[in-house]
């Protein structure tokens, strides 16, 4: 059976990889078909309502705001269980700076719902900020950031640290700060239509997934094939490695998504909540 599972092409996802490599899935008869998403969680959200894709590795906080807008999705599990770090970038020309009034900032997002955008959101709501539609530039993916940053059309972009590094250490974009997220990164999730017709499957898949994470969390050679795979410096890949905790367990805690909720409602994401467990799979263990 073919199961199309979409994530960013990132170095969060490399056991991903290795699973299909090592053909993990086909011991249960489940064919993966990874498809990176260079759009992010905004173009995932996209494919997993069209049906393009069935599963996702997600952003949190953007899959909990398009299921609660309509997606007909759940989260399954958890992926990352530690924060994500963005970094805040400009061009590299820039005269912006992290003590800079956010009031008039055009934000660089890659598609509405993405968690560029929604971090944005929530980054200026700490500033006691709040922004208008208008200050939103929709840039599709990370190269097209690049290129409204420097080409005058946006001025500030959020985007995961150690992906852009390597922009930043070669002077094409300036790195002014970061902001955490306040609750597990990364969720994995699947339209309801496969969990319906082939729960077993995607309970078998995600054990698998959870082990090669597991086993990848402890290869003592782990940091250097983060930096070779994706052009980082070892010293990079070694801090990025120590500060992301893939995750080893099916529980997924109320509180944590209660506490996303209702920032993207304050933030004027989401108009409406819904329930946790209108937003988990029934299998999960909700606690």
């Amino acid at each position: 059976m073919k199961i199309r599972v979409g994530g960013v092409p990132e170095h969060f996802n490399y056991p991903w990889e290795i699973a299909i490599e090592e053909k993990r899935f086909a011991n249960i008869g489940v064919d993966v078909e990874w498809q990176d998403m260079a759009g992010g969680t905004g173009e995932m959200t996209s494919k997993l309502r069209s049906g393009e894709l069935d599963l996702a590795v997600v952003l949190t906080e953007g899959i909990i705001a398009d299921i609660i807008n309509g997606n007909p999705s759940l989260i399954v599990q958890k992926y990352i269980k530690s924060p994500l770090i963005w970094g805040m970038h400009t061009g590299a020309n820039s005269s912006i700076t992290a003590e800079t009034s956010f009031e008039d900032i055009r934000f660089a997002i890659s598609r509405p719902g993405s968690g560029s955008h929604l971090m944005a959101s929530v980054e200026v709501r700490n500033r006691g900020v709040r922004l208008n539609e208008n200050q939103f530039v929709e840039v599709g993916d990370f190269n097209g950031a690049m290129e409204a940053l420097n080409g005058g059309k946006a001025d500030v972009l959020l985007w995961e640290k150690y992906t852009t590094k390597p922009f930043v250490d070669a002077g094409q974009l300036k790195h002014i700060g970061d902001t955490v997220t306040p609750w597990p990164c990364f969720m994995i999730a699947a339209r309801q239509e496969i969990l319906v017709k082939h729960p077993n499957m995607v309970w078998n898949l995600l054990w698998i997934i959870r082990k090669v994470c597991r086993h990848f969390m402890n290869d003592v050679n782990a940091e250097q094939k983060i930096a070779q795979k994706y052009g980082l410096e070892l010293g990079d890949a070694t801090r990025w490695f120590n500060q992301t905790e893939w995750e080893q367990d099916i529980f997924i805690s109320k509180k944590m998504v209660n506490n996303v909720v209702n920032t993207l409602l304050d933030v004027g994401v989401i108009d409406h909540k819904k329930k946790v467990d209108d937003l988990c799979w029934n299998r999960s263990m909700i606690y």
